[in-house]
């Protein structure tokens, strides 16, 4: 089989990439950009997912396409989340059927669903609250129309939050301030239960999906997990330092997120803050019925990655370019906030 990744340079591109070489696949990248750590076997296209005729190239000769390519929540990017998360999808799909594709992957996004209340089902109705999380379901959407309209299958992947050694984003803040000994934060009394997702895991129920060619929608997420204070206050144990959970008002602190996010003094994004402080878990019952067994607890995950970031502190804060989950986040704002913890 034939499979063509687009953005495959990125984060879970790569991953996607070498588990397919490691199968023996014959492997297509198209991507903005060529990683110099790219495996060895794996052809490379050089283009943008709404460059029709990049798209074209890479599509020719394909039996599987995995659409991973999107503008992430941290790019903060506007009217551009439609364009690329929405017409590129529809672009990608639409060539990849013409040109004789028989299975289209979509890489979703829990923030499909808003503040949808949990546990969320897989008949939950989506329900976006910010830009990026509605590109991402309507590009789902768009991906859907072209794949029933070609009667090709279509398997939608609606991972949590992922975390894993070298996925960086708004990770990379929160281990640099347990690793220097800064308070970090929680909006509300961080009772709410946030679920995670282990990238390992989250491959391993990818290729479950492929190989059972389970076409339909999925929400997938980590079994085991509890409120976010304690797994902080945990992960600060195990890393030895002396910064404390602090709790802030949820209304105060989302207004005034808002608010310099509007002035671009602020590095999350709305669908980090308008959520961070809720409940938001996936029911993973019916993924389990099909054979999925996820080994990664919230804990587990965070200890891994963090022990991952200090042990390779000054390479993961260099970053790497060309992908927003394989570099660091400017701090912006919070720099203030960083010196001001320091003495709290």
């Amino acid at each position: 089989m034939r499979h063509l990744v687009t953005g495959g340079s990125g984060f879970l591109g790569n991953l996607i990439v070498r588990r397919l070489l490691a199968e023996g696949a014959h492997v297509r990248i198209l991507d903005i950009w060529d990683d110099p750590e790219r495996p060895p076997g794996a052809e490379f296209v050089l283009g943008n997912i709404m460059d029709q005729a990049a798209v074209r190239q890479a599509v020719q000769g394909i039996d599987i396409i995995h659409h991973t390519a999107a503008l992430v929540p941290l790019t903060k990017s506007g009217d551009l989340f439609r364009r690329v998360n929405v017409e590129g999808t529809r672009l990608v799909a639409s060539e990849g059927v013409a040109a004789g594709a028989k299975r289209f992957v979509y890489l979703s996004s829990s923030a499909i669903f808003g503040k949808t209340p949990s546990p969320v089902g897989v008949d939950a109705k989506p329900a976006p609250i910010e830009l990026y999380g509605q590109s991402k379901y309507d590009g789902e959407v768009a991906a859907a129309e072209v794949c029933a309209a070609a009667g090709v299958p279509l398997i939608s992947v609606r991972p949590r939050t992922i975390i894993a050694n070298g996925r960086l984003g708004i990770f990379q803040l929160l281990f640099d301030w347990i690793k220097n000994d800064i308070n970090i934060y929680v909006i509300g009394n961080g009772d709410n239960k946030i679920q995670f997702l282990h990238a390992e895991d989250l491959i391993d129920c990818y290729f479950m999906l492929m190989q059972n060619q389970q076409p339909g929608l999925y929400n997938v997420g980590s079994e085991v997990f509890r409120p976010l204070k304690p797994t902080l206050e945990s992960l600060i144990a195990h890393a030895g330092s002396r910064s404390k959970v602090k709790c802030l008002p949820p209304d105060l602190t989302v207004k005034s997120l808002q608010i310099l996010d509007q002035l671009n003094l602020c590095p999350l994004a709305p669908w980090h803050y308008l959520t961070y402080g809720e409940d938001f878990y996936f029911d993973i019952e019916p993924l389990k019925k099909l054979g999925f067994n996820p080994k990664y607890s919230n804990d587990r995950m965070l200890t891994e990655s963090y022990d991952a970031f200090v042990a390779n502190y000054d390479q993961f804060m260099k970053g790497k370019e060309g992908s927003a989950h394989r570099k660091p986040v400017k701090e912006q704002i919070l720099k203030v906030l960083k010196v001001v913890s320091r003495f709290g």
